[in-house]
């Protein structure tokens, strides 16, 4: 097969996001871009990913490696070629320069700086472009830069283990373990592709958690922990603030906080975060943190936290980890707190979901959405 026929196209494109992805914690809050160079005889001459630390993006990491070959040669990227200066030269230049002769990518990138300038740059060098294949796996893949970029705000993923009966704990407060190793397993992967990960204060509390990545493959920069506290009630002596030289903790609480408790834990390195509305702000919370460009957050708990975030709509995609336990009790800890809704009308519906097994666990996972009328 050859460039230009949809089997092969199809399958250089997958090829390119698979690429794509080997930079998920490297880049962020930059995207994740692969590339491939197929020369016109259909062999691929030149591979590459953006790396942060490399400077280099994929196209010119691929053309570098494709050298001569590239010319009359056909470029498969995941995202829109940029064509301004920033940290490296533009992309669009070194594949006009090289001599390529189409560039195929699924979506537009949304960064104003980008987005359409890279397809008009490179349609002026005469190259023919063709934009729209694999466009669904394209934005799965970058989902978290796109909603940055779009929205000015964090991608937030909330993530539960449940009882089978939708309990997070017991009466008593007991919660571990509630899934088995291959579910936990799967929770430091997801960990891995996040920026940031947020709890509340009785989690912290009853919990003590670390909250780092054991996923065992390297990140560019450290998983910050974030706490809701609204009354500063982490203990300086609590895994989280002896912690603070392997990760940053971050605290947002009242502006009324206790002063002495504010010095106590910034002694140990944790950084509070005192304002209006406190811990209960989310909107400002995210804010706070889009300002640090991080660019997603993982939501781990707890209910309270849950239902926070769910009733303020700012929840863009939800993971429910289901162990086929039954709990009980109407004193045990619901998975979501918070107002909830009035009625089946108004619950909020996964879309495009995902199920996964875990050993005995199940994953399910999507977009949660309120559904309209004429839905």
């Amino acid at each position: 097969m050859r460039p230009g026929t949809l089997d092969f196209d199809q399958q250089m494109m997958r090829r390119a996001l698979e690429l794509a992805a080997r930079g998920i914690a490297q880049v962020s809050p930059g995207p994740l871009v692969g590339c491939v160079i197929v020369a016109e005889a259909g062999e691929i001459v030149g591979e590459g990913y953006y790396h942060y630390e490399r400077v280099r993006h994929a196209e010119t990491l691929a053309l570098e490696q494709a050298g001569s070959r590239a010319a009359g040669a056909t470029a498969y990227v995941s995202l829109e070629p940029h064509a301004h200066y920033g940290r490296t030269p533009p992309c669009t230049s070194a594949l006009i320069n090289a001599g390529i002769r189409r560039v195929v990518a699924p979506i537009q990138d949304p960064n104003p700086l980008v987005s359409s300038k890279g397809f008009m740059h490179l349609r002026q060098a005469r190259i023919e472009v063709s934009i729209g294949l694999l466009a669904d796996e394209a934005t799965r893949l970058n989902e978290k830069y796109i909603h940055f970029m779009q929205t000015g705000r964090p991608f937030v993923h909330l993530k539960l283990a449940i009882s089978v009966d939708g309990r997070i704990a017991t009466r008593t407060g007991d919660a571990r373990w509630i899934t088995g190793e291959e579910a936990r397993a799967r929770v430091h992967e997801l960990r891995h592709e996040y920026d940031a990960i947020l709890i509340g204060a009785r989690t912290a509390q009853v919990d003590d958690p670390l909250l780092t990545e054991r996923s065992g493959r390297g990140r560019r920069r450290p998983l910050v922990r974030v706490v809701l506290d609204e009354h500063l009630a982490l203990s300086p002596g609590s895994q989280l603030a002896r912690t603070t030289g392997e990760a940053p903790v971050i605290i947002f609480t009242s502006e009324h906080a206790d002063p002495g408790k504010v010095a106590g834990l910034q002694e140990r390195g944790v950084e509070v975060i005192q304002g209006a509305g406190g811990s209960r702000n989310l909107a400002a919370v995210l804010d706070h943190l889009s300002q640090r460009s991080l660019q997603s957050v993982l939501i781990e708990g707890g209910g309270r936290v849950a239902g926070a975030f769910l009733d303020a709509r700012l929840v863009d995609k939800a993971s429910f980890f289901i162990a086929p336990i039954i709990i009980g009790g109407s004193d045990a800890t619901p998975a979501v707190g918070g107002t909830g809704a009035a009625t089946i009308a108004e619950a909020l519906h996964l879309h495009d979901t995902e199920i996964r097994h875990h050993g005995h666990d199940i994953e399910i996972t999507g977009y949660p959405k309120a559904v309209t009328s004429d839905e």
